[in-house]
């Protein structure tokens, strides 16, 4: 039996759609449904009746779709995605969720995803494509937001946070506002690469800097001085 919860601000649309689950197939069971999405929230982190799939709703007043699946902890479930919108960003990810719902929930859409379903064989399959989602979401969302994988979670973080990145080898720091820190075991190549090109300038072998953050040049008067007096500038602008 797969257990399932529904996420949708609109009640109707939740009880349509249990309506169809029930009826439809006889291998779902409706354990939970919310209209808001923070008591969703809620449930799904601290659970331990954990489903086996969310249908979701993406277009929410008080957060979207992918702010909700940011916010979980637990991420161990299929994500089936629904909507009343055919955009261009959903269209760029149907193929990274387990599926993908256009309301009005079409009865033989919905039959092929009970199908998708019933062939998952461990819950972790659901999982990688959910990671796979969550970068091209990003990608396509001008890259206001990078996708850091370290300590076996994903960190979304505002590039505008950054202050600055210093190399450490096969680690790289990352200094936010508020003097916060960010150890990743990337390379600071590996880095650069996540970054928006033209918010972001690697001014030495050790370090990347955001430009919009920087308050001041002050031009060094030999290469030596340079190097010594790059950290220092960037702390500086940190304070």
């Amino acid at each position: 039996m797969i257990k399932a919860v529904i996420v949708d601000d609109e009640p109707k649309a939740i009880q349509s759609l249990t309506w169809e689950l029930n009826h439809f197939s006889k291998d779902i069971e409706v354990i939970e449904t919310f209209s808001s999405p923070e008591m969703a929230i809620s449930f799904l982190n601290k659970t331990s009746n954990t489903p086996d799939c969310l249908f979701l709703d993406i277009q929410m007043p008080t957060m979207d779709g992918f702010q909700f699946l940011e916010k979980l902890t637990n991420k161990d479930f299929a994500v089936v995605i629904t909507t009343a919108y055919d955009e261009y960003a959903i269209k760029a990810i149907k193929h990274e969720a387990i599926d993908y719902l256009l309301k009005p929930i079409d009865s033989d859409d919905l039959s092929s995803t009970i199908n998708k379903l019933k062939n998952l064989t461990t819950k972790n399959i659901n999982y990688d494509k959910l990671e796979e989602l969550f970068y091209k979401f990003n990608e396509e969302n001008s890259r206001q937001k990078i996708t850091i994988n370290t300590d076996g979670k994903l960190i979304f973080l505002n590039v505008d946070d950054i202050i600055f990145i210093e190399s450490d080898g096969n680690y790289s720091t990352l200094i936010l506002k508020d003097n916060q820190k960010l150890v990743v075991t990337k390379k600071l190549k590996e880095v650069d690469a996540l970054l928006p090109d033209k918010m972001f300038f690697r001014i030495h072998n050790s370090y990347i800097i955001n430009l919009n953050k920087v308050k001041e040049f002050i031009k060094p008067k030999a290469m030596l001085l340079c190097n010594l007096t790059i950290k220092s500038l960037l702390l500086d602008s940190v304070n």
